[in-house]
């Protein structure tokens, strides 16, 4: 019984992660030899006796089952074959297949599966191709199925679109015909096991210390802060960083697409929305869950991103007493970011003049911290800008902190220097007022990085 039990799991597909980026290839035989013995144990195992057992039982069960069923197998096989085998069949069973050894590299940042056969990581920012394989669209379609009903959701042809997480946090995104034009397509955003702080990001070079003192002061005096940058520019990374400097002793409301943010403190009350039923009914989108959190006495609000009309609403929150939040939007410098939000303050249809918007933003938000990715695959805060007001039609604006590129080195990497411009900032009372102290030298520094 518990024999039957073991084989109806799925399997890994890819060995151990050390093997990953070497010559060796997947073998078409290896394939139909592993597929074969997950069907067989499909075809004995017994699911409630299964899902009754603990996960490292069950786990020992299935390992029994399958190397049972591989010494049933003509096929003849080394000692470290039969190992590997049997690792990728429970992989198959308990894991999401192929992709479990990339999983468990904790140097790779994101998962990109184009087609069964093409499948790249991200590892310091660059891309690459690895060994990894699926069977076919249908193995690549089940692995996706499993991922999105975990988090109650749904992919098929009339909901081919599907955001979800896996149970590390890690942001899933699944596309599936007809969208997909050549098959499934499958893409894993990963988070480290332990979240970055801002002394990591200072040894990354990803700021300096001085800039990190000044964004912990701000966030500490409850400034309304927008980051803002491209795609996998690091502006969640940013975002749990600078949400880590807010008090224990606040209450903390997260709202985002698919929860990622992980956030230190106690009180912190998590929502995330929900896609249309079947029917094209029920969807809770962003816009909703920012107008609920007003009604849950939030001290902090943090949006994960503000992508349409719920800008508005983010707005007015900033605006009515819910001092101290942050969001991220895309943008490709602080400028443009301000353009964005009139853009989606347009889409909530508040037939509002462009003088009104700019009113709203520039006396909601107070910080632009704009973040980007370089060529050599390194992300860095490139401006911090202060939001200092209206002069006219106009929001004005002013740099505190920039990094400039100076150029390349020989082997592709990014040289350049963090400035700070010399300006102190309008805000620069209100952090004293609330107990803040940075010394003057902070606004005249330069930090060269070769």
């Amino acid at each position: 019984m518990l024999t039957d039990t073991v084989q109806r799991t799925g399997g890994k597909e890819a060995g151990w992660v050390n093997r990953l980026f070497s010559n060796e290839a997947y073998t078409q035989e290896h394939q139909e030899l592993k597929f074969a013995l997950h069907r067989k144990l499909l075809d004995r195992i017994n699911l409630e006796a299964l899902s009754a057992m603990a996960g490292e039982r069950a786990r020992a069960e299935i390992r029994a089952a399958v190397a049972r069923l591989i010494e049933e197998e003509k096929t003849p096989l080394s000692l470290m074959e039969k190992d590997r085998v049997i690792e990728e069949v429970l992989d198959e069973v308990f894991g999401l297949g192929p992709l479990e050894p990339l999983l468990r590299d904790p140097t790779i940042s994101d998962i990109l599966v184009t087609t069964p056969r093409l499948v790249y990581v991200e590892r310091a920012g660059k891309l690459h191709r690895t060994p990894v394989e699926f069977k076919d669209d249908a193995h690549l379609l089940r692995i996706i199925e499993k991922v999105v009903s975990r988090v109650g959701r749904r992919v098929d042809e009339s909901s081919p679109l599907v955001d979800a997480r896996l149970p590390d946090g890690s942001r899933v995104n699944a596309a599936i015909p007809p969208v997909a034009v050549d098959g499934p397509l499958l893409s894993i955003r990963r988070f480290g096991r332990d979240a970055l702080q801002g002394e990591d990001l200072v040894k990354k070079l990803a700021l300096t210390e001085g800039m990190l003192q000044l964004l912990q002061c701000c966030v500490k005096a409850r400034l309304n802060i927008v980051i803002s940058g491209g795609t996998g520019a690091g502006k969640t990374t940013l975002l749990n960083v600078m949400s880590s400097y807010i008090p224990e002793d606040e209450r903390i409301v997260t709202i985002e697409d698919a929860a990622e943010l992980r956030l230190r403190q106690t009180h912190v009350a998590r929502m995330e929305t929900r896609p249309a039923n079947v029917e094209g009914q029920g969807a809770i989108r962003i816009r909703e869950l920012v107008v609920n959190s007003l009604r849950m006495r939030p001290d902090r609000i943090i949006v994960g991103e503000c992508r349409a009309e719920e800008a508005l609403d983010m707005l007015q929150a900033m605006n009515t007493g819910h001092d101290g939040s942050l969001t991220t939007v895309h943008a490709n410098n602080p400028r443009d970011a301000i353009g964005r939000l009139e853009v989606m303050i347009g889409m909530a249809n508040s037939n509002m003049s462009m003088r009104s918007m700019r009113q709203q933003i520039s006396s909601a938000i107070d910080l632009f911290v704009q973040v980007a990715r370089f060529s050599d695959g390194t992300r860095r805060i490139t401006h911090i800008t202060e939001c200092v007001g209206m002069e006219g039609d106009l929001i004005t604006m002013q740099d505190i902190f920039v990094f400039e590129k100076t150029g390349l080195t020989e082997s592709g990497r990014v040289t350049g220097r963090f400035r700070a411009t010399g300006i102190r900032p309008k805000f620069y009372e209100r952090l004293r007022a609330s107990g803040m102290q940075l010394p003057a030298s902070i606004f005249q520094t330069v930090v060269e990085i070769s």
